[in-house]
């Protein structure tokens, strides 16, 4: 079975697949940039080149996602789980500044524990008491105790995504983490005020975080004592370059970012195929109801993550290495839940969604 087979088969949470031509690229990029002539492993960060590509990878964004002039993008390190408090800070964020939270699955029940140092965290939606196995309407929350709203789009763990953004309203900021749907689907921008997503998810390895903000607000005043290396306003003067960045992981999401303009399209293109892809899966799941049991309710199913156990847990071992005979990996639930999760991020294919829905139906009979 040869490795083009099983990168394309790799349906792990994170990180994910890479689209082939990307890792191809990568393969030669390790070696030998070939405009510059060096390893992308020893090209300096300050040179010409790289700044070109961050850049070039920022107007990709820009592009795909429609964000205009207003908005500033940024490269960051440190991952998701730092802007869970590091975003609340530079909005100005005391201890005792109120936030309505969304506590909708495992990540934003953790990202809400960690904002609490530096905020007063208000849930007005607490999943937890179902399992994490639904969302809620907008309609249905009192969003009115708070200047700013955080929610996560898509919950990895349980398999939860929200369809629509919440609703506008005026002084209100809205604060969303969309690490593992980003540039999975459209976003509608001008509901949201900060987005930040890490890459390793669809667009990248792990390493560095996007984060996109209204330009607007990084005129407001930070919390005191922030240290200069966690605020945006440095790093958004710098350009992202304000310390030795991931350069390779950069690069790499500049790879994938040409691979969705050029090979998909748009994020229109992008979430037909990954409908396609979620809908070959849950299928198979739904058509063997006394076999596999999905997680999450299915008006809340996520399009990215299916997480789903076993009507009989003992089976667990059997289907595992009828997954591994068929070259499947990256299927373990996370630790917090078991069972099963595949991940569909953007360069899993249609092609290995409809595999693996053979394999499950193929077990299950």
């Amino acid at each position: 079975m040869n490795a083009a087979w099983r990168n394309a088969h790799n349906f792990s949470g994170g990180p994910g697949a890479m689209p082939q031509v990307v890792l191809d690229q990568m393969a030669q990029a390790m070696l030998e940039v070939p405009e510059v002539g060096l390893s992308i492993l020893g090209i300096s960060h300050r040179s010409d080149w790289f700044r070109a590509v961050v850049d070039e990878a920022q107007q990709i964004l820009r592009a795909l996602l429609g964000a205009g002039d207003d908005w500033e993008v940024l490269f960051l390190q440190g991952g998701a789980s730092l802007q869970f408090s590091m975003a609340l800070t530079n909005l100005g964020c005391a201890q005792n500044t109120p936030v309505d939270w969304v506590r909708g699955g495992y990540w934003s029940a953790k990202a809400m524990a960690e904002a609490a140092s530096v905020c007063a965290p208000r849930c007005v939606w607490d999943g937890e008491t179902n399992g994490y196995r639904e969302l809620p309407q907008w309609s249905g929350l009192d969003l009115r105790g708070a200047g700013i709203l955080h929610y996560i789009s898509n919950e990895t763990v349980e398999g939860l995504q929200f369809r629509m953004a919440p609703p506008c309203v005026p002084a209100r900021l809205v604060v969303c983490d969309m690490s593992s749907d980003f540039l999975s689907r459209p976003v509608n921008i001008e509901s949201h005020d900060v987005i930040y997503a890490h890459a390793q998810k669809n667009i990248g390895p792990a390493g560095v975080t996007v984060v996109l903000v209204r330009k607007a607000l990084l005129d407001r005043p930070p919390a005191l004592g922030l240290p200069r290396l966690l605020d945006w306003r440095v790093h958004a003067k710098a350009g992202s370059i304000y310390n030795t960045p991931p350069v390779a992981a950069i690069y790499t999401m500049l790879l994938v970012l040409r691979w969705l303009r050029d090979e998909i399209g748009d994020l229109e293109r992008m979430a037909h195929i990954n409908a396609a892809k979620a809908a070959a899966v849950y299928a198979a799941l739904d058509a063997n109801p006394d076999v596999y049991a999905p997680h999450a309710q299915a008006a809340w199913r996520s399009q990215v993550n299916v997480a789903f156990g076993l009507a009989d847990p003992a089976r667990g071992a059997s289907l595992r290495r009828a997954l591994t005979d068929a070259g499947i990996s990256g299927l373990d639930g996370h630790r917090s839940l078991g069972g099963f999760r595949a991940s569909l991020y953007d360069a899993v294919t249609l092609e290995a969604a409809q595999n693996l829905a053979a394999v499950l139906r193929d077990w299950a009979q």
